[in-house]
């Protein structure tokens, strides 16, 4: 009979220590931001995926369709289509597609590139359900704003 009401105190003992824990916890300041609530401020070093830079001159894009991202990226995920157009003297970026399902954020493009035109975008807040929706067409994105 001893042994039962040891253990029964036993019980209540570590009972009451463990609320105890519950309860300072409950009473401390939150550590964690509640994220769809409160978001935190992005860092400047921050690499989302690659975007084109829209140019404050003319209001259109920088790139000059000289393939070179294309070209350099080691996953292989850059698309770049231009044509000639009649009457112009470079080609015209007419596609930019980026599979952000094989992109590595390695920043060679971005390095490469000889007149700025890309850049890393500051999205976080990427989910989906498919595959295709992680296939962008950048060109559409930066004329749609």
């Amino acid at each position: 009979m001893k042994q039962y009401f040891t253990l029964l105190f036993i019980g209540a003992k570590s009972l009451l220590i463990g609320l105890g824990v519950t309860f300072r916890a409950l009473l401390s300041p939150t550590v964690t931001v509640h994220y769809p609530r409160h978001k935190i401020a992005i860092t400047p070093n921050f690499r989302g995926h690659t975007m084109l830079v829209r140019d404050s001159e003319t209001g259109s894009h920088r790139c000059i369709v000289c393939m070179m991202c294309d070209q350099d990226c080691p996953s292989n995920c850059i698309t770049v289509v231009g044509e000639k157009r009649e009457g112009e003297k470079r080609k015209a970026l007419t596609s930019y597609s980026l599979d952000f399902t094989k992109c590595s954020l390695c920043g060679i493009c971005v390095e490469v590139c000889p007149t700025q035109a890309l850049d890393f975008s500051d999205e976080y807040e990427l989910a989906g359900f498919t595959r295709e929706e992680y296939h962008y067409d950048l060109l559409r994105k930066l004329e749609e704003g």
